[in-house]
């Protein structure tokens, strides 16, 4: 038998002490190196803050953006504890901040009900930074310690004070650019997780401030997730002007749910469990969907409004923006990143509290009751109506050679991860494409300029829409409650339009349909935009591309001579080779991966943009107009 040469002993047995295993596998713990995981460490600290909030400590927290790329987190808490701990004989703050799995959000009697409840939080944060600064103002002293990628460098020392508040905490973090892909902060992505978290806690007030910008927001909502919810409905027609709300203690839980139905035609429900964002869902969305559904249809059936009419989950949901936010004392996340939430008594309480809730308020709300019905009833025949028209379609597509529309020119490679299909904008256009592509792999599928706007259309509409099925029957994954990722023919979906306002709004088109239609190939990340040049660039007999303003300048400052400029609005005006060569050959070519890092903004987006109500369009457009690039007048 022969033996391996490299020895497996007890010297291959590695421990990773302290906190140098977070180092070494840093996606364990924040789910990401890269703009995700960056900004999870501010939410981490944040997450801190408001378990104080929910244990009745704190009323404000201040987060700063600085200058030198850290972010501040002070709130007014009872600060954490600095006295020497009885086991390790060090400081309780510098064993928060250097033991993973050290915290008091494991006593009950500290914390009722807290999200961070695997004590890695902060452990993790300072792991992953490059320098931390921690502040804690309590008994009228201010204790002060920093850090180097986890390790004390000062002893817990008593500074001079100049804290904002009577007691609480700070801390002040950089991102270690050994761990993370971007040290670039967004304030957008900030501000929304801070809002929500605003809207959770109705007594607590937040800033943040971006010095970087001078930027700043001030979030307090006396409404609470009443006021969370009109803002999800702020650029909808409402059925009814004021969200249905209902709060109930059982035991040691709280169930707290505000919903409201608008014309529109998508559902947004958005879910919390002890003020954490469960993006994936979990039993309190189960259960809450359950009781809706079997509410609603029970009220149906005794107002003698549904008949022989039977309303789905889907139909009941259509134009529903809803909050649950549950408080539990041991929830059970799944994962660090705890997204999705597993107990299972907790389908049983929230479906039995908003199934009492919700019936009584139907019934002493009766003409609320006829609206809802009204608007379901509608969805459930649009919805049997798209049925007979997919059922058409696939009829038809029976009959065709091999399934596929007409107009793709497809790839010869089989396997989808490694195929690539582009929707280009215009004939001529996808004429150029077949022609200049790598057939092995790329797929081209012409487009006939802008496609149906779903956000203003119903789902009978979107299904008898020619180009729309044509899409998705190239894609074949199916839309909405039908869709299945695993049949995606590509993994790489390249929207293709020219750089003008018109190709602008087809691709807005396009990515409005894939975000209400086709969702989850934007979070699996099958989603791309192609960046063609804007201008070709000739001096002295050579040629250069330029992508942007910027990047024109560049080259116009490195190279001199006699030089023609030619301003690219339309993918039709460069040949085959062209636009291989600037936008379509992976080598050099610059693609944009759509993602989603915050539902809420996104939905509202969209929901302003591409919907009905002209107003909040109007003055999103005033507001950002000195910012736009490349006017095409």
């Amino acid at each position: 038998m022969e033996v391996s040469s490299q020895a497996y002993t007890a010297e291959q047995i590695k421990v990773l002490e302290g906190l140098s295993g977070v180092r070494k596998r840093p996606s364990m713990y924040i789910g990401s190196t890269g703009i995700r995981g960056l900004h999870h460490l501010v939410f981490e600290v944040v997450d801190n803050s408001v378990d104080e909030v929910a244990a009745g400590f704190c009323t404000n927290i201040d987060v700063t953006i600085h200058n030198d790329g850290s972010v501040s987190v002070v709130d007014n808490g009872r600060g954490i504890p600095v006295d020497i701990h009885p086991k390790y004989g060090k400081s309780a703050l510098e064993i928060v901040l250097t033991k993973l799995h050290a915290g008091g959000k494991f006593d009950s009697e500290v914390y009722k009900t807290a999200g961070g409840l695997h004590g890695v939080g902060v452990s993790v944060v300072n792991a992953l930074s490059k320098k931390l600064i921690v502040d804690v103002k309590r008994d009228g002293k201010l204790y002060h310690q920093e850090y180097e990628r986890g390790e004390p460098i000062t002893e817990v020392l008593v500074r001079d004070d100049n804290f904002p508040y009577e007691r609480g905490t700070s801390v002040r973090l950089w991102p270690d650019g050994e761990i993370f892909e971007t040290l670039e902060f967004n304030f957008g992505v900030i501000a929304s997780r801070l809002r929500e978290l605003a809207f959770l806690n109705k007594n607590l007030k937040i800033t943040l401030t971006d010095e970087r910008t001078g930027e700043k927001e001030e979030m307090k909502y006396e409404g609470g997730i009443v006021s969370f919810v009109q803002f999800l409905n702020e650029n909808k027609e409402c059925l009814f002007p004021q969200p249905i709300y209902f709060k109930k203690e059982i035991n040691k839980s709280v169930i707290e749910v505000a919903l409201q139905y608008n014309t529109g035609y998508s559902e947004q429900i958005v879910s919390f469990v002890n003020n954490v964002n469960t993006e994936e869902g979990g039993t309190h969305l189960i259960g809450f969907k359950n009781a809706i559904t079997r509410v609603i249809n029970r009220y149906g059936e005794k107002s003698g409004m549904l008949k022989d009419i039977k309303l789905s989950g889907e139909d009941i949901r259509e134009g529903l923006s809803a909050v649950i936010s549950i408080k539990i004392p041991n929830p059970q996340f799944e994962g660090q990143t705890k997204t999705k939430l597993g107990n299972e008594e907790v389908k049983s309480l929230v479906d039995s509290v908003v199934s009492s809730c919700l019936e009584t308020f139907l019934e002493e709300n009766p003409h609320i009751g006829k609206l809802i019905m009204g608007k379901v009833i509608n969805a459930a025949r649009a919805r049997e109506a798209a049925k007979k028209a997919r059922e058409l379609v696939r009829r038809k597509s029976a009959l065709e050679i091999g399934h596929l529309p007409g107009k793709l020119a497809d790839c010869s490679e089989k396997d989808p991860s490694l195929c690539e299909l582009y929707l280009v904008e215009g004939e001529s256009a996808g004429g150029s494409a077949k022609q200049g592509r790598d057939r092995r792999f790329q797929a081209i599928l012409p487009l006939k300029g802008k496609i149906l706007n779903v956000e203003k259309a119903n789902i009978e509409k979107v299904f008898k829409s020619e180009e729309i099925q044509t899409i998705a029957t190239a894609i074949g994954t199916g839309l909405k409650e039908f869709f299945e990722l695993k049949k995606a023919r590509y993994h790489k979906i390249i929207i293709m339009t020219d750089a003008d306002i018109d190709g602008s709004h087809i691709r807005t088109l396009l990515l409005t349909f894939f975000y209400r239609y086709m969702r989850p190939l934007i979070e699996a990340g099958y989603v791309y935009i192609a960046q063609p040049p804007l201008y070709r660039i000739k001096i002295d007999g050579k040629e250069y591309y330029a992508y942007s303003d910027e990047e024109k300048e560049k080259i116009l400052m490195e190279n001199k001579g006699k030089v023609s400029i030619q301003r690219y609005k339309g993918l039709g005006e460069m040949n085959p080779e062209q636009l291989w060569k600037t936008t379509m050959n992976p080598e050099n070519r610059v693609i944009i991966k759509v993602s989603i890092e915050d539902a809420v903004e996104a939905d509202r987006i969209f929901s302003m943009l591409m919907g009905d109500k002209v107003e909040p369009r109007k003055a999103f457009i005033e507001k950002y107009a000195k910012r736009v690039k490349n006017l095409d007048i």
